[in-house]
């Protein structure tokens, strides 16, 4: 049985993102959130990059030679990227997610977008 993984959104939220430059363009790390990952990792966590820059078929292999290299450089590992959900995923950290209650519709958190 999974112990299951957990989801990092890459821009905004382990690596700094204002504006888009490029595929290979990746921002500074967020110390926090790395600093994060880095234990989840230390701890024997399965964590993988969860991002919507590997959406995009054409541009896949170059994208997540860039994530790659990020990885290796601010986490001291590469770690595994995706941009697809599944039922092992237990828990998604996402500057863009407000946490829903489950089986009832009601927000956790609040939208930080005005929604």
């Amino acid at each position: 049985m999974s112990k299951g993984w957990i989801g990092v959104d890459l821009d905004g939220t382990l690596a700094y993102y204002e504006n888009w430059i490029s595929e290979e363009h990746i921002g500074e790390p967020i110390p926090l959130m790395v600093a994060r990952v880095k234990q989840w990792l230390a701890e024997g966590r399965d964590v993988r990059i969860f991002t919507a820059r590997v959406s995009h078929p054409e541009s896949t292999e170059m994208t997540k030679a860039a994530i790659r290299g990020w990885c290796l450089v601010n986490l001291g590992a590469v770690i595994p990227i995706t941009n697809v959900k599944d039922y092992d995923m237990i828990e998604l950290w996402d500057d863009r997610a407000v946490q829903v209650e489950q089986n009832t519709g009601r927000a956790v958190g609040h939208s930080t977008r005005g929604l």
